[in-house]
Parts: structure tokens; sequence; C-alpha cells
């Protein structure tokens, strides 16, 4: 008998970080990390397990979006979904109801993207590998089925797709090894959430380079002068040698985002992330041309790959962000791999939160030994924040990501943290009601 795909199970899992501003910026000065934790099983016993990442509040929503969406994958033939997982991806995002909830976008769109990741963790859990080696070993045929070429056409063709994974093919193997062996640059941006005192922004600074770190990002957007002092207070307490990057979070309009950079300008910050909305694809540009040769840096809350199409087309960035949930999972996340490559954009993606750390990297590395082929400029955002909660943490090593080794995509909760911390009836929720 066929294996089938028998349930679709969710929880509403949240991480009370608010407790110490642990995340705080300056459009979230209280997040409680939380997710929308899927598992899908299997009529054989086996499961797969992903997530969509939010910050509290609302959480509900997403959980109640995956519940929707578990109806178009519930008795469907896992050979089937496997065999064409770009299908699958596209049966998930292009339901013509659900669709008009985005389309592509919002909670729905991250829903769909929590149970993809769940069926690409089944799929490496099954070959018994994690999922950067199974993309990776993929051929470049296999690669261009999963993408969605309707809207990108006018940026990238499948054949352009299908160059750029050949010209990388040739040292798959070595760049692998490289990987199990050195490990993936990262940055961190522990030091700099925007509650922290001075002290403990000066102190945990020092402790990155300490640790092997060559780059740290600081929150930034609520006060200018309290920006300029903390950026003063990190740059003489890591040095000129250190990569500096600074994130607004959205908090800034145009013309603010580009007075307020003028005045940090000073202190050398790397980047600019988010300086504006995330939607305003042409005050990116505007803010690029105006605070250069400081770079911008956007993307975790990049609805789809039609906007990081655009966001690329009008040269509105110097480093693309990429989600591990806000984009529809590893699926589309392919695409906006093969976009970036195609115009010459190094990739950093977002992590932190709640298991982004944990399956990012898997992106990341897959796109080094199969898709870019470079680690020029690239580095895995980092956030020493609540992995002793995955089965497969995430592993850091002066300043590197280790490579996965163990099967899958890194997504999996120990029970025990997912019962406690399930909202509101888990134990730590009941504890801190009391």
């Amino acid at each position: 008998m066929a294996e089938l795909i028998i349930a679709v199970e969710t929880a509403d899992v949240r991480f009370p970080t608010s407790l110490d501003l642990d995340g705080s910026d300056a459009m979230n000065p209280e997040p409680d990390y939380s997710g929308a934790y899927v598992t899908v099983r299997t009529s054989s016993g086996a499961a797969g397990y992903g997530l969509a990442f939010t910050v509290g509040r609302g959480n509900e929503v997403e959980v109640a979006a995956v519940r929707s969406l578990a109806r178009l994958v519930v008795g469907l033939p896992v050979e089937e979904v496997l065999g064409d997982l770009g299908a699958f991806s596209r049966r998930l995002t292009g339901d013509s109801q659900l669709r008009w909830l985005g389309p592509e976008k919002g909670a729905i769109h991250m829903a769909a993207a929590a149970i993809v990741n769940a069926v690409w963790d089944l799929y490496g859990r099954r070959e018994g590998k994690p999922v950067w080696r199974l993309l990776a070993g993929l051929s470049p045929e296999q690669l261009v089925d999963l993408v969605d070429f309707r809207y990108l056409q006018d940026a990238l063709t499948r054949e352009e797709a299908l160059d750029i994974l050949r010209r990388a093919e040739p040292g798959r193997a070595q760049r692998a090894e490289q990987l199990l062996s050195e490990g993936f640059p990262a940055y961190t941006t522990t030091p700099g959430w925007l509650g922290y005192s001075d002290e403990k922004l000066v102190r945990l600074s020092q402790a990155a380079v300490a640790e092997g770190f060559t780059q740290i990002k600081l929150k930034v957007g609520a006060d200018p002068d309290d920006d300029v002092r903390r950026m003063r207070l990190a740059r003489e307490a890591v040095g000129p040698g250190i990569r500096i990057a600074v994130d607004a979070n959205q908090a800034w309009g145009v013309p603010q985002a580009i007075d307020w950079m003028r005045r940090l300008a000073p202190y050398d910050p790397y980047w600019i992330e988010e300086p504006t909305s995330p939607d305003d694809i042409l005050g990116h540009a505007a803010v690029r041309r105006a605070v250069a040769p400081i770079k911008v840096a956007t993307g975790e809350h990049t609805h789809n790959q039609v906007m990081f199409k655009q966001l690329l087309q009008a040269g509105a960035l110097d480093v693309l962000q990429m989600d591990a949930s806000r984009t529809a999972g590893v699926t589309e996340n392919v695409a906006i791999l093969l976009l970036a490559a195609k115009f010459g954009v190094p990739v950093c993606p977002h992590a932190g939160g709640l298991g982004l750390c944990e399956m990012v990297q898997h992106l990341a590395m897959f796109d080094y030994v199969a898709v870019s082929g470079s680690m020029d400029n690239r580095v895995i955002e980092y956030v020493d924040h609540l992995h002793e909660h995955f089965t497969d943490p995430v592993r850091i090593r002066r300043g590197r990501y280790l490579a996965p080794t163990a099967p899958g995509l890194s997504a999996e909760l120990h029970a025990q943290s997912a019962a406690a911390h399930r909202f509101p009836e888990g134990a730590v929720w009941k504890r801190k009601a009391a």
C-alpha cells in the first residue's frame, strides 16, 4: 500500500523572550519569539518538522492558517509529493480561494513555508541527509524543476538558471568537504538588541570578537542621539577591523533613513538593514544611492520571489537577506538564490528568531556548494537564543556555523520544550500567568 501523508499537526509555541528584552528593536520592543510549529506525519510512522516564526501575539493566526492549508496535504501519496516538490509548493501557494488572502504573502504564505519546510525535513530524514546536502546532490535539471518561472522570466529564464547551476557543478564535492571541515562564516546580533544597556552592549560586543566573530549588528531607529552613542561605544569596543552592521527594522521613511545614516557614517557602519518599509522597492534604491558606500541590506520581510526580483532589477540592495519561513520555504528560496546569483548579489540570510538559524543555514550552505560557489562577503546571522530547545541545534565555532550532519532541516523541537511552551496551556505560560 502506498505511503500517505495522514496528518499535518500544528501547535502555538511561544517563548517569553520579552522578559529580558532579547530580540528588542525599534519596531518590536518586547517580542516573544514564537512559532506555528508543524509536524507532517505519514502512514509509515515517519515525520517531518517545520515552523513559521512570529514574535508573539498573532501566532494563533499563523496556526489557523496552517490548519486551513492542511486539507490540501492530508491524503497525498508521499512518493508523489517528494517526486515533484515544485508542484507541491504550487499546490499550497496557488489554491484559488486561499490565494485571495495574499496572493503569496502574509500569514497564509508563511503557513505554506512551515508545511513545505516540514516536507523537506521529512525528505532529508528519508534520504539520511541534511537538507543542504540533499539539495546539493540534485541535478541542475531537478533543481530548476522546483522553480516557478512564470513571474521571473523577464529577469531569470530556465536556461539561465541551468547555466548557473551547471557552472557550479564541477566543484560541488570539494566545496561540500570544505564546509564540513571549516564551516560557514557567521555574524552575531546578540550584542545589539535595542533594549540592552550600554554596559551589556559593550560587554557582549567584546565577547563576540573574542569568540571569533568578525561582524556584529546593532539595532537602531528609536532615537538618533542614542544610536550615535551606542554606535560609538560599539566601535570603541571592537576596534576598526570588525564590521558593524545596523538594522532599523523598517522604522524610517526614506529622507529620515538618509539623514540618520549620515549621522552614523563616522563610525563606519557596514550595512543598513531594512532602512524603510520592506515593500518600498524604489525607497530602498533611493537610500542605497544616498548612503553609499554604506551597503543596503533587506529581505527578512520580503514577501516572495517576485519582490526579490524587483529589488534586484531596481538596484535597490547590496545584500540579499532571505528568510527560511517568510517566503514559501526551501522551494521558493531555491528560486531566490538563483535570482541573487544571476544579479551577482551576495546572500546573507536573516536568522535568529525561533529555529531560523537552524533552518536557514541549510540554504546558505546549499548556495555555496551548488549555486554561487562563493563565501565572499557572505555571512549567516547568528543569535544566541533558544537553540537548546532543538534536537539538532546550530553549532558555532570561532565565528562560523559548523555544517549540520544530521538528516533533515534541523527544525525539530524537543517534545518537552514544545509542550512546556505551548500557549497558553504550557507550564511556562501557566507560571507566567500566576
